[in-house]
């Protein structure tokens, strides 16, 4: 885990989600909350518990996995981060990107909080680009 919290999440997730793992705990902070109630809201995972060890506090997120008549297991979803420490990135909300013409989302970090782009551009607010799932 390094300082990047919300780079970890996404990178616990894929790699879960890869690995067919039914859970993954990662660790919870306003961000991660509010990230992973997105993703619960959208239908990417199906269940989220809070789990307390010694003085931190984990997020245990149950995945959807999805079979194929042949019995093999295929990823649900993908994520990449966009907007990184190092190098931010900002739109206003007639530029949000569409994710495969609107089937994907853009997860957002706005003045009014954390939301997906259909919110942002509803609300017709802008922000930082978190990152984008499909």
């Amino acid at each position: 885990m390094g300082k990047d919290t919300i780079s970890d999440t996404i990178t616990s997730i894929r790699n879960a989600d890869m690995n067919r793992k039914e859970t993954v705990r990662i660790l919870s902070t306003n961000i991660t909350e509010n990230i992973v109630k997105i993703l619960l809201r959208e239908g990417f995972i199906e269940n989220v518990r809070k789990h307390r060890e010694s003085d931190k506090y984990f997020l245990v997120l149950t995945l959807r996995h999805r079979r194929n008549r042949k019995g093999s297991y295929k990823t649900i979803f993908n994520l990449k981060r966009i907007s990184k420490p190092g190098l931010r990135l900002y739109s206003n909300y007639q530029r949000i990107p569409r994710i495969l013409g609107g089937m994907g989302i853009v997860i957002l970090s706005t003045s009014q909080g954390i939301m997906t782009d259909r919110e942002a551009r509803l609300e017709r607010i802008g922000g930082e680009i978190l990152c984008y799932i499909w």
